[in-house]
């Protein structure tokens, strides 16, 4: 339950907590923030981006606000946890020596350079995609797209309720009761305002080559129409 409380701490603050990885630039704090589902490969781009000098902000949950006066997104924080399924981390990176932490899913948290070894400060989100990765290693084609407003606001919604949408592995208690209807509406007001000032992509293909789409978004910034990832 201690989440559910987390949650609307933050909402009271403005803040939502996405179910994202996030990743920061630590030469100039620029951030990135990968969506999808359990599964959907945000551990695998999030791999790719960190050879590339990123560094892991976020691992699962992401606390996102809007800064003010220019209501920019930025991301605060979030939680230390770096977790990944074992079959598609050594598919598609065969070189790691990855512990084994019981079931399907290692920890991946002990990586060298994965995050920055001082305290980092807020950052702002260059760009935000949904990531959905082939299972293919060798299927490097993919294509990224700018998501219409009403799927990029639903998508939002989805990652900010996480913490609400788990099930205690002991008890009856449903976690959503905790999220009134006030709070619920303020939800729904930061998701828009999110949805509005940060445009959403999606993009899917390789690991390798979504992480390099991604910073071309990022170092563009810039809204990307459908484009091959090769």
């Amino acid at each position: 339950m201690l989440n559910a409380h987390l949650h609307l701490l933050h909402l009271a603050c403005g803040t939502l907590c996405l179910h994202a990885v996030a990743l920061r630039f630590p030469a100039d704090g620029r951030v990135v923030v990968l969506l999808g589902g359990h599964g959907a490969g945000k551990s695998l781009v999030a791999l790719a981006l960190v050879r590339r000098g990123w560094r892991v902000l976020a691992g699962d949950v992401a606390l996102v606000d809007l800064s003010e006066p220019d209501q920019r997104a930025r991301v605060l924080g979030g939680t230390a946890g770096f977790l990944a399924r074992s079959g598609p981390t050594l598919r598609w990176f065969p070189d790691l020596a990855l512990p084994p932490l019981g079931g399907d899913r290692v920890d991946l948290g002990h990586l060298p350079g994965l995050r920055e070894s001082a305290p980092v400060e807020a950052g702002p989100v260059a760009v935000a995609v949904v990531v959905d990765v082939d299972g293919d290693p060798v299927a490097g084609a993919g294509a990224v797209e700018v998501l219409d407003a009403h799927t990029a606001a639903t998508v939002w919604w989805r990652a900010s309720g996480h913490l609400l949408e788990r099930l205690l592995d002991d008890s009856p208690v449903v976690l959503r009761q905790f999220e009134d209807g006030p709070a619920a509406a303020r939800r729904q007001d930061r998701v828009r305002a999110l949805a509005r000032a940060l445009p959403l992509h999606a993009a899917w293909g390789a690991p390798d080559a979504i992480a390099s789409r991604v910073l071309d978004l990022a170092d563009s910034s810039t809204p990307a129409q459908s484009m091959e990832v090769r």
